[in-house]
């Protein structure tokens, strides 16, 4: 059963803790990613909490230089007294019983994506920082967990769970943030601390480059409170205007943004379960409940849902995010509903539930204006019938380009007259257009009902000149003789897209002996060019 109500997005960001324009960074960094990925694979989840600094000595390398070196230690590693970008060989000497494994940069990549889509369950403003650090925009959040000591508790004990050494650190800049979590413990940073916090932190901890760190060390400028008390003036002249952003930017003078990943969602709603769901039933009936605490915000903006995301956070740490769209926008939740029931039965087997999932969220990542219609007698609308509705059906469960259809464009040229679309964006943009016939009647002549995409060459005997029909051709292998012909109706080229001049089209509609009708045309005209022009077949009546 929940445990807590439905939360839209929108109320959580309206209540801050703080002032509007004082932001929270939490910046969380992953000192021994690499190898803890190593070793969650080897030894499970589990294997930090029982016994971290007694598992054996772990390292992955790298070919650097020509060279292979030492990337990423264990704790076990460090503790031996190895360094990062030391050779191989220097380090089994060291230590004969090493175990060395070649890195994999993409391995590392997709674990912190996945700890990032982890972390949405705080906020959905999570930015991934270089190679093993993340920034998570709390601002206005905190209070949802207890306040910021409560949140930093809680997401350091739950990562650590999932067998990954983390530290953690909130402030009003990301540069602190970052400084903090790398140079120091776990800790909050008060607004009003903010240089009291970063005075006694090393110079590297201002995210410079490692010649402007040598440089400071050198000149005996070692931590970051020499470089406040220091003149600015000097400071500039001798390492540029980076080392001043960079020091700005830590304590909050100057801003720095970051950027989410993933795009905010237009409005949201989640449910927290105090027991997890595994059934494909239940999943839905809460998506259903959720899609229920959307429609009052919806009607409220005066608009339809068009894209829907539902992420499901698995006991594990797994989030799966599952995306639906709508041709037309929707407001009502058994619509809504229907379209993720389509999408689970064609994700079915790739849905792993693994212990169940422990919160659901309902996430509205487009929106439209909404045309309201009018219901029937008893007050309901009968669009769940409608041609709009078996699209979004049929596109959740085999994809978005299983239904194509046409959509006219300005051209006489018959190939070129209209292009396939998926039949979703058709709806949407007829909707948008309200023109349902839009370019039709720009031909005049009657068209067949089987359109060749190109048209395809025939051989035409004892033909009409100078510009009659065929009395007999051969398409496919097979001789047709003419009984019946209308035409010609010319159509010229395209001028102001044509690369060359290109002759003239004499279109014929053909019937032969046979009752078969085809509409076929002649390029040129005899006599022009001295050889005789060529005929097409570019459709079948029917």
């Amino acid at each position: 059963m929940p445990m807590t109500a439905a939360l839209p997005l929108s109320s959580t960001l309206n209540a801050l803790p703080f002032p509007a324009n004082t932001q929270r960074i939490l910046a969380l960094t992953f000192p021994h990613l690499p190898t803890d990925r190593i070793a969650r694979k080897r030894w499970g989840l589990s294997w930090r909490s029982a016994g971290r600094l007694e598992a054996p000595p772990l390292a992955c390398a790298g070919k650097l230089n020509n060279t292979m070196r030492l990337t990423a230690l264990n704790e076990r590693a460090e503790r031996i007294g190895l360094k990062q970008g030391q050779g191989v060989a220097e380090a089994k000497a060291i230590c004969p019983d090493l175990d060395v494994v070649e890195e994999d940069l993409a391995a590392d990549r997709k674990l912190l994506e996945a700890i990032a889509d982890w972390c949405d369950r705080y906020t959905p403003l999570v930015a991934i920082d270089g190679k093993d650090g993340l920034f998570l925009d709390i601002t206005g959040c905190a209070h949802l967990f207890g306040g910021e000591e409560a949140l930093l508790e809680d997401i350091l004990i739950r990562i650590s769970r999932l067998g990954l050494d983390v530290r953690g650190a909130i402030s009003s800049a990301p540069g602190l943030s970052w400084a903090v979590a790398r140079f120091e413990e776990s800790r909050i940073v008060p607004p009003e601390a903010m240089e009291e916090a970063l005075a006694p932190l090393p110079v590297a901890s201002l995210r410079l480059g490692e010649e402007t760190i040598a440089a400071l060390q050198k000149l005996g400028l070692k931590q970051v409170g020499d470089l406040l008390a220091a003149p600015r003036a000097p400071l500039a002249r001798r390492f540029g205007a980076p080392l001043l952003l960079r020091l700005d930017q830590a304590v909050g003078l100057v801003e720095e943004p970051i950027s989410p990943r993933r795009p905010v969602a237009q409005l949201s709603a989640e449910r927290r379960l105090a027991e997890p769901v595994q059934a494909e039933d239940d999943i839905l009936q809460i998506t259903r409940q959720l899609a229920e605490t959307l429609k009052p915000g919806l009607e409220a903006r005066g608009v339809g849902g068009r894209t829907f995301e539902l992420l499901l956070f698995r006991v594990d740490g797994a989030v799966f995010r599952i995306a639906a769209g709508a041709s037309q926008p929707l407001r009502e939740p058994s619509r809504v509903a229907s379209l993720f029931t389509e999408r689970f039965g064609a994700i079915h087997d790739d849905l792993d539930v693994g212990y169940g999932f422990e919160i659901i969220r309902l996430n509205v990542l487009q929106y439209a204006p909404f045309d309201a219609m009018q219901g029937d007698f008893v007050g309901e609308s009968r669009q769940d019938g409608s041609l709009a509705a078996f699209v979004d059906r049929v596109a959740a469960r085999l994809g978005p380009d299983c239904l194509q259809g046409f959509e006219l464009r300005q051209s006489h040229i018959p190939e070129r007259a209209v292009r396939p679309l998926p039949a979703m964006a058709i709806l949407a943009s007829r909707r948008r257009t309200a023109k349902e016939d839009a370019g039709h009647g720009f031909f005049r002549g009657e068209r067949p009902l089987r359109l060749f995409r190109m048209p395809e060459p025939i051989e035409a005997i004892a033909a009409e000149v100078p510009d009659g029909p065929p009395r007999q051709f051969r398409w496919r292998r097979v001789m047709h003789r003419v009984s019946r012909a209308e035409g010609p109706e010319r159509l010229s080229a395209e001028w102001w897209t044509e690369e060359k001049e290109e002759p003239a089209r004499d279109y014929f509609q053909i019937e032969d002996e046979e009752g078969h009708r085809f509409w076929l045309f002649r390029k040129g005209l005899y006599g022009r060019s001295g050889t005789a022009p060529d005929w097409y077949m570019h459709g079948v009546f029917a």
